[in-house]
């Protein structure tokens, strides 16, 4: 792929996007473990701040691994649905935290809007607005994954970039890209500079939710997975820059 291609639209400097959208785990704004690490959410409200000031328009979609995950409380006996709502409730709570830190120790205007009306702490997720108010400089925060039970978080990322034109996923891990094999299991796993959507869904590589894959690939968004526990690994990705894997599909 070219280095065209990997830079998508342009926001004034060479190789980087215009307006992306950030996926972040939730498991990291805990620390490894249940609630909020501030350590964390400073250092990525940190990152953030960065490439704003440097005129890029950023979404962010947090996960809520931190606080439940609807898979496991449905491994403890929970009905499904009721699981996955918690987990959309916590979800919230970080992009809470996140909001916080970016409006107190950075001074950036912020939003949060959620798949679930709760209109004391949040807008209701209107894909319109929220690209008014990325065009106004704002960073837009949205929690609650996509409203529903039954679909991850990764999935509301893709569908979000996909819904407010953004021109890549970066999706940040604990990991520095795509690998063939759990890098962690398996010391001869070897990490992939690029790869196409479908290879990622045929080969069964965990690194995200395979409908989130799926729907880039059908509608050709490019993501990058890269580690976002490296210090200055967002603005690196913004400016399009090589680090992580690039999973994207041919326009041809």
């Amino acid at each position: 792929m070219s280095e065209e291609a990997r830079g998508g639209s342009r926001n004034g400097s060479v190789g980087g996007y215009r307006r992306v959208l950030l996926k972040l785990g939730g498991e990291m704004f805990g620390g490894g473990a249940v609630g909020v690490d501030p350590i964390v959410v400073q250092t990525v409200a940190r990152q953030i701040a960065e490439v704003v000031a440097g005129g890029v328009q950023v979404g962010v979609v947090i996960g809520g691994g931190n606080f439940f995950r609807g898979a496991q409380l449905t491994q403890g006996g929970m009905e499904r649905s009721r699981a996955d709502y918690m987990a959309m409730l916590g979800t919230v709570m970080n992009c809470l935290a996140l909001q916080d830190f970016l409006e107190r120790e950075h001074g950036i205007d912020t939003r949060v809007q959620t798949a679930i009306t709760m209109g004391q702490v949040a807008e209701p997720y209107i894909p319109r607005r929220a690209i008014r108010h990325l065009e106004k400089g704002r960073v837009v925060i949205f929690g609650a994954g996509v409203g529903m039970p039954y679909f991850s978080t990764d999935t509301a990322g893709a569908q979000r970039a996909l819904e407010i034109h953004c021109d890549v996923v970066l999706l940040a891990k604990g990991v520095d890209g795509v690998y063939t094999a759990d890098p962690k299991t398996d010391p001869s796993a070897k990490m992939f500079d690029e790869v196409s959507h479908r290879e990622v869904l045929e080969r069964g590589l965990k690194v995200a939710d395979a409908t989130a894959f799926s729907l880039c690939m059908d509608n050709k968004m490019p993501i990058i997975v890269f580690n976002l526990l490296t210090e200055g690994n967002i603005g690196r990705a913004v400016r399009g820059e090589r680090i992580g894997t690039l999973v994207s599909t041919s326009s041809d």
